[in-house]
């Protein structure tokens, strides 16, 4: 299923966010600024998802969800753009990125932090691939409440039927986790390339089929290839 979705019109918000309050509330450098002017054309935030918009009850960890729609200079983004973004604003974002006709999602797990609910948790991100962006929107799944709508919407994101069980947040987690192998991976596959001498490639070798191991466990749908 596509993780584009057809969001209540009562929803609907349609305001242009100005580039400069984002700087204000993330605090941005002078390079993230730059970012924003180099990729960004313009931010609307298009829908807020709340209980007097989809008839959906808050939570603690969801009281509302933000449909934030960025047209882009360039044909992607760099993630300090959203990065900034999700730190200004408190609340969970879905992001909707067009450029040229097509048209992307992307979001990260938003949660507020155990230690301090004033202070927010982001997730790496996770993205679809590019589509026409005249392809049909689904109807929003069904949910409980929001925090569930939101769970929805991010396994739009994220399919991975190891871990369609799992809660949210602990899935997410996991595939964090197998991101981080994968990216050790790479890393020894480096070194193993660039290594001339036999006894080093014989335990880099092995470094690998320990890294291959732990992907398995962590119910990885590509291991490490030797």
């Amino acid at each position: 299923m596509s993780a584009f979705f057809d969001y209540p019109q009562a929803a609907a918000f349609g305001r242009v966010l100005p580039k400069s309050k984002i700087y204000e509330h993330a605090n941005a450098t002078s390079k993230v600024r730059q970012l924003f002017v180099d990729q960004v054309d313009r931010i609307t935030w298009a829908y807020k998802l709340a209980p007097e918009t989809t008839n959906l009850e808050a939570s603690k960890v969801v009281a509302e969800i933000q449909i934030f729609r960025i047209i882009l200079r360039a044909a992607d983004v760099d993630e300090k753009i959203l990065s900034a973004i999700d730190k200004a604003i408190p609340f969970p974002i879905i992001f909707e990125l067009n450029h040229k006709a097509k048209r992307k999602v992307i979001a990260a797990y938003k949660r507020p932090s155990d230690a301090d609910k004033a202070k927010w948790v982001v997730s790496e991100y996770f993205e679809t691939e590019w589509e026409p962006e005249d392809n049909p929107r689904y109807p929003l799944p069904s949910a409980l409440n929001l925090e569930s709508l939101y769970a929805r919407l991010l396994e739009a994101l994220i399919p991975d039927s190891a871990g369609a069980e799992e809660p949210i947040g602990v899935r997410v987690q996991r595939l964090e986790a197998i991101r981080a192998k994968q990216r050790e991976a790479e890393r020894i596959k480096t070194r193993l390339a660039n290594e001339k001498q036999f006894n080093k490639r014989v335990a880099i070798n092995a470094e690998l089929r320990s890294i291959t191991k732990a992907l398995k466990r962590l119910g990885a749908t590509q291991a490490a290839k030797n």
